[in-house]
């Protein structure tokens, strides 16, 4: 963990929260199920059982729904009812204490999206947990257009990409790759790894 370990009372940003900000979003802008589906590539299923909190999208989902409903992705993470609005005004900075950033928790990963407050951001700064340990732990690779950043925080990490390459990181190691190539990550350690990745 980060230095100033998270306690145990943060705030969870669960299924049924982000799936009501979804829902919301989405009938803020007009739009059906079937329009959101063909304008992010998602099934209509995949959305509907995210909005009724029946499933926790995985990075790259949430992102497309972001695309699609013409949001920042961060700020269906952020805590209470932060709108999905941007604000009326453009700041000059941001700034946000790890201990205070909501979670966003799937099978394979634990996200803490950061600084979500910014309006029109053009990365996606996030630490997250590992909890995978196999590549078959994922129904599918993840791919995102742009690149990424990781540095591992705790643990040693193994990114494995669907071209069959893959690179392990130890503590405080780091790796730059293009985000487009399927890819997943892997705990080797005994307890999650902890990293910080930025998408860009």
């Amino acid at each position: 963990m980060l230095p100033g370990a998270r306690t145990a009372d943060a705030a969870l940003a669960g299924k049924h929260e982000v799936g009501l900000k979804i829902r919301k979003a989405r009938k803020e802008r007009g739009l059906t199920l079937q329009q959101v589906a063909a304008a992010s590539g998602l099934a209509v299923s995949t959305i509907s059982k995210a909005e009724r909190g029946q499933i926790a999208l995985s990075y790259e989902k949430v992102l497309q729904l972001g695309t699609a409903l013409d949001i920042d992705m961060t700020r269906l993470f952020m805590a209470g009812q932060a709108s999905a609005e941007p604000a009326a005004e453009q700041p000059t900075v941001v700034k946000d204490r790890f201990e205070d950033v909501q979670r966003y928790e799937t099978d394979q990963y634990e996200y803490s999206v950061l600084c979500g407050a910014f309006p029109g951001k053009k990365m996606q700064p996030l630490v997250a947990m590992i909890n995978a340990r196999e590549p078959g732990d994922f129904s599918e690779t993840i791919r995102h257009p742009g690149q990424e950043f990781v540095m591992v925080l705790s643990g040693r990490v193994r990114v494995v990409f669907e071209n069959g390459e893959s690179v392990e990181l130890g503590k405080h190691e780091a790796a730059y790759f293009d985000s487009g190539v399927g890819h997943v990550y892997v705990s080797l350690s005994k307890q999650p790894a902890q990293v910080v990745s930025v998408c860009c």
